[in-house]
């Protein structure tokens, strides 16, 4: 988190820090981009534990279980989106960054980090960007809108 801090400031993007709180935006983002499947079909694709594939929320999108981007299209979507707040935070990291102002935001600002999710205040859409070079980064729609 500190690399994307530090690009964030670099490129003078303000943000609030919030401690502790990424379990509550994991399970959220869960609700919104993996509520289609049961416990059974999310224990399938190794969607959280620390067995095999060691629990990750974007294997949703790897096992093609929801409608997304990827790679070139997943960064130009979340480029052309037009963006208010967002929210983000890490896969295993406890602290959530509040962008206020995320108009200026692009894609290039994650390309250094590793198992991050993006969302927009009211989690209809995420781009996230995963440690595994073959895997994303991904642009995707919630279902439902909040």
């Amino acid at each position: 988190m500190n690399q994307l801090i530090k690009q964030l400031e670099k490129n003078k993007i303000k943000f609030k820090e919030y401690l502790y709180f990424a379990p509550y935006f994991r399970k959220r983002w869960e609700d919104a981009f993996v509520h289609h499947l049961n416990e059974s079909e999310k224990e399938k694709i190794y969607l959280y534990g620390d067995r095999y594939c060691c629990g990750y929320l974007w294997h949703v999108f790897s096992n093609e279980r929801k409608s997304h981007f990827v790679k070139a299209a997943a960064n130009k979507a979340f480029d052309m989106k037009k963006k208010t707040k967002c929210y983000v935070f890490h896969q295993r990291l406890p602290e959530v960054l509040l962008i206020e102002r995320a108009d200026t935001l692009k894609a290039i600002h994650f390309e250094q980090e590793e198992d991050v999710y993006i969302v927009d205040e009211h989690f209809t859409w995420t781009y996230v960007v995963t440690h595994e070079s073959d895997f994303g980064p991904y642009y995707s729609e919630a279902d439902y809108l909040n």
